[in-house]
């Protein structure tokens, strides 16, 4: 198959894409048992729950074969969202599609939570490669939502007993956060950076700042001797 991202469609799920659930569980179940970690199960039903919702990413072929999927989960009043189950069928890796997906669902999350933190967990070397290109930066458990129900979805993953040993503190997967906040902060900084103005009296040549300030000396020494005659 020739690598190019043009042969894939990648939309918000809708519809008529949910004869696919069944076919992503085992996809996600399938890809667990090969890394050996990870979330092993998703249930059909949350899965088709999420594309009814509007909150699922999906891509295919030209064909309409189901060739990508990804997520949206919303944590504390959607206060915190994850870009969730981002998965690539192997037949279809290495295309440059689970960036294209991750790009496509982190764009869409900022619009439809623009004040949200995007937080995610992943052991994927090459997950943390694209989060970090979108702005994501590595983070303590402690930064990410502490809503139960988060972390109870890792309940069917082997790695849990390690989660709950530390007191949910850490595990094998690596937390990450992207703080629409600090981006704003950035953002600001750099448009003072590029649109401060140089202090009129730095336009002036420093010869003649040092001439107007000698001048202006003279002149008030001379107010004072004028003021000390009268």
């Amino acid at each position: 198959m020739k690598k190019t991202q043009d042969k894939f469609n990648v939309q918000i799920a809708t519809e008529e894409h949910i004869s696919f659930a069944q076919s992503l569980c085992e996809l996600y179940e399938e890809s667990a048992k090969k890394r050996g970690t990870g979330i092993a199960k998703r249930d059909p039903e949350y899965i088709k729950e999420k594309i009814l919702q509007g909150k699922a990413i999906i891509a295919t072929t030209q064909h309409n074969q189901l060739a990508g999927f990804c997520y949206i989960e919303t944590w504390e009043g959607k206060n915190y969202v994850a870009n969730s189950g981002l998965i690539v069928k192997e037949d279809y890796r290495h295309h440059g599609l689970a960036k294209k997906i991750k790009k496509f669902v982190f764009e869409h999350t900022r619009k439809k939570y623009p004040n949200a933190k995007i937080f995610g967990i992943t052991t994927s070397l090459a997950v943390m490669k694209l989060n970090s290109d979108l702005g994501y930066k590595p983070v303590t458990f402690s930064e990410l939502t502490q809503d139960d129900a988060f972390w109870s979805g890792c309940k069917s993953c082997i790695n849990f007993d390690v989660l709950t040993r530390t007191g949910r503190k850490n595990c094998l997967c690596t937390g990450m956060l992207f703080d629409p906040k600090e981006e704003k902060k950035k953002s600001f900084a750099k448009a003072i950076k590029v649109d401060k103005k140089i202090p009129s009296k730095l336009k002036t040549p420093k010869a003649q700042r040092i001439k107007v300030v000698k001048t202006a000396g003279k002149s008030k020494a001379n107010k004072k001797t004028t003021k000390d005659i009268s």
